[in-house]
């Protein structure tokens, strides 16, 4: 083993990502080295790398969370993986266990949390680190660019549609169908709900339709609150939000039927109009939802190990993530890219 290795590397907030070599990192207590074998690419990684949320990681870092790989050190102490095991990061890097969130089923929201790829060194690159009380278990025989990623986008909705409250047999709306919404729309259809696809892209519409979608929307084209209130008599009882643009928040208002949960997991730069008048009179729920837990991940992990998930991915290579940015911007992916790694 090599005592460099090569990652992409934010050297300095901006559009261009530079290719470098880091020294191998040693692992400490409760940590796990991983020579990764991929690594799917998240909005989320887009937004680090431009420094553009309230709170901003600091350079230089390696972005990614949703690495694949084998575990080939360990660090001092008791672990729960070996050597060999195949294990993935995630957002949620760690947390500190002891706080209020932590022991009430909601560590995501720990003050002390570690993210994957922002607060710590992610997967884009040949190797990283993983908590081991916190990484993913991957599933035997996965593949690792198809699970990659599962590890992110997939738990983000599945924890999502969860908190919709939307129960078997009713509609959901999925707002945005890029790399998050494309595998919700699949998770919605497992989950036995009634999947509506909201976009602006014929293609990604499309995939909707392939992926279990009963009935969609182009937004450029078409009123998609009348269209929803009309094929629904009266609204979605559910309405998750995964797009990139500030508009598709304002928007889900109007596609909730009254007492409906609208759900927020995109996050676009900016604010969206909130008109109180409406959110009252509906008796509407407006919620955030922060990645997953654990348990969100287990169980997220799981449909994809029954075959009830399959994320549409295109490989790619590591020097080529800043074309794949390129393309992000300009919304020219279909479902989620990933690297694979040599």
């Amino acid at each position: 083993m090599s005592d460099q290795f090569n990652a992409a590397i934010v050297e300095e907030f901006g559009p261009e990502l530079t290719i470098g070599t880091l020294d191998l990192p040693e692992p400490g207590p409760h940590q796990a080295l991983v020579k990764n074998l991929a690594s799917g690419v998240c909005h989320t990684d887009l937004h680090a790398a431009e420094g553009d949320w309230p709170v901003k990681p600091e350079p230089p870092f390696v972005p990614g969370h949703e690495g694949v790989g084998e575990v080939v050190k360990l660090g001092p102490g008791d672990h729960d993986v070996q050597v060999g095991d195949m294990v993935g990061n995630v957002w949620l890097w760690s947390a500190c266990g002891t706080c209020e969130h932590c022991r009430t089923g909601w560590e995501t929201l720990c003050n002390s949390a570690e993210y994957g790829g922002y607060t710590v060194d992610g997967s884009f690159g040949e190797y990283m680190l993983v908590d081991t009380r916190y990484c993913a278990r991957i599933p035997e025989g996965a593949d690792p660019v198809e699970v990659a990623p599962i590890l992110c986008a997939g738990v983000t909705v599945y924890k999502g549609l969860k908190v919709t409250d939307t129960r078997p047999g009713q509609f959901v709306v999925i707002s945005g169908v890029g790399g998050l919404g494309h595998i919700a729309v699949q998770y919605a259809v497992a989950m036995g709900l009634r999947v509506i696809a909201v976009d602006i892209a014929p293609e990604k519409l499309e995939l909707a339709k392939k992926h279990g979608a009963e009935f969609t929307v182009n937004a450029a084209e078409t009123d998609p609150a009348a269209a929803i209130n009309e094929y629904t008599k009266g609204g979605a009882h559910g309405v998750l939000v995964t797009a990139v643009h500030p508009k598709a928040f304002g928007q889900a208002i109007d596609m909730t039927r009254k007492g409906g949960t609208i759900v927020f997991n995109g996050l676009p730069p900016g604010d969206f109009p909130a008109p109180i008048f409406d959110i009252v009179f509906k008796a509407l729920t407006i919620r955030g939802s922060l990645v997953g837990t654990r348990q969100d991940l287990e169980e997220a992990l799981d449909f994809y190990a029954r075959g009830l998930i399959k994320p549409t991915v295109t490989e790619c290579k590591l020097g080529d993530v800043n074309s794949v940015f390129e393309d992000m911007r300009n919304g020219a992916i279909d479902g989620r890219m990933a690297i694979r790694y040599d």
